[in-house]
């Protein structure tokens, strides 16, 4: 009888339900419920033929280097500099158009934190930066007491690529709003692609064979274009939803688009007042 060896197959499903928390680790709440400054959420709008894009994804990721429970990133390629030149290369989504839209950016690359518009800061009138800026708004909103705490816990069956998603907020204190949304968005890195500028502007994200390691990637919105209504939001109460995606081997609707690859994918979760100001975030 020939015994077939399963071991590396186990250590990697093992690895894998550490890296998501399995369901087994579920409490009945994991959020927090001490009061917290925001966390800072970035959204840079980004493409491959973009020459700058590669220093604001260096910028960006000093600014979560400094500050790594704090500071979620969200790589959004959108635009006619993210068209796609060739097959595995079309990072868009179907989300990223409105995200960059509502931003009213002026140039690329552009970046948003916490959909906020800060006074002298912005390209144009609205929530886009340029990458000179970020570091400065993400200061001022690490600085900030927040009202409500999010958190997410999440699992994935390896086999049938079932990803399941738990998330909680916490109110410590009053919003001056009647409710808040909460939004559910998966990232992958590590997608390795063409990107103009990045030996000159992110040498370190560039591979052997002279492709680029790209990070942070939006993928998905498991809530939708602009997340679903949290309607009690009075201070002491906890919000709790849970989603489900079967990840495609590609993004539906884009052929050119690289192949989804769970073990590389992460969630994130925030809360916002509206489709702007986005009060704060985490990401697993």
């Amino acid at each position: 009888v020939h015994l077939i060896d399963n071991t590396d197959a186990m250590k990697k499903i093992f690895t894998i339900s550490l890296f998501f928390a399995t369901i087994a680790s579920y409490s009945q709440t994991f959020v927090s419920t001490t009061p917290e400054n925001k966390n800072v959420v970035l959204e840079e709008f980004t493409g491959i033929s973009c020459t700058y894009c590669p220093d604001g994804h260096r910028i960006a990721n000093d600014i979560y280097n400094n500050n790594p429970s704090d500071v979620v990133l969200i790589n959004i390629h959108t635009g006619s500099y993210a068209s796609p030149q060739g097959p595995g290369t079309d990072f868009n989504t179907i989300f990223g158009s409105a995200i960059a839209s509502q931003s009213n950016l002026g140039g690329y690359p552009a970046g948003t934190v916490n959909r906020r518009v800060f006074a002298g800061l912005g390209q144009s009138v609205g929530t886009a930066m340029s990458r000179s800026n970020w570091q400065s708004a993400s200061s001022q909103i690490l600085n900030e007491p927040s009202y409500v705490n999010v958190a997410a816990q999440a699992s994935l069956d390896i086999i049938t690529r079932q990803l399941s998603v738990t998330v909680e907020a916490y109110y410590t204190g009053s919003s001056p709003v009647s409710t808040n949304k909460i939004n559910v968005a998966l990232m992958q890195n590590n997608v390795e692609g063409p990107q103009t500028g990045g030996s000159q502007f992110n040498a370190a994200q560039i591979l052997p064979n002279g492709n680029y390691n790209h990070q942070h990637m939006l993928r998905h919105m498991l809530t939708g274009q602009w997340g679903d209504i949290i309607s009690n939001i009075s201070p002491g109460t906890t919000y709790s939803n849970s989603y489900t995606w079967n990840i495609p081997n590609q993004i539906t609707g884009y052929p050119l688009s690289p192949v989804v690859d769970p073990v590389n994918l992460a969630v994130v979760a925030f809360v916002s007042e509206g489709q702007q100001e986005i009060l704060s975030g985490t990401e697993l």
